[in-house]
């Protein structure tokens, strides 16, 4: 079945960078629209970015757009999640999700969202 398996969070300085990744398996991952979500403690999933199967078109919250740079190697099955510029407001638990083929625009289902990567951003 769907596995997915983030790494790369940890703790940064407002302002710093980190790179997420995501390794898939069991499922034929250049076929399917991917995303990052994330959620704080305490708070509800927040979509973060979409890149569509072929990696050509993505898709950002405005919350992060400008700073964030989605992006897949189809190759290795590997999706990643660039972040520069971090807020604290960016603190959250970073989630790789295999977006669902009904409709692409739908928090995808949390049966197809990985284990998670928690991201710190704290002076």
């Amino acid at each position: 079945e769907v596995q997915l398996v983030e790494s790369g969070g940890g703790l940064v300085q407002p302002g710093g960078s980190l790179r997420l990744s995501c390794a898939a398996s069991g499922f034929t991952f250049g076929s399917f629209y991917m995303s990052w979500v994330r959620q704080a403690p305490g708070k509800g999933p927040e979509w973060v970015s979409r890149i569509n199967s072929g990696g050509s078109n993505t898709y950002y919250a405005d919350s992060v757009k400008g700073r964030f740079t989605i992006s897949r190697d189809n190759a290795k099955n590997k999706l990643y999640l660039q972040m520069n510029s971090l807020k604290p407001e960016d603190t959250a638990v970073y989630y790789c999700a295999r977006v669902g083929l009904l409709n692409i625009l739908a928090m995808p289902d949390r049966r197809n969202w990985g284990q998670g990567t928690q991201v710190t951003v704290s002076s």
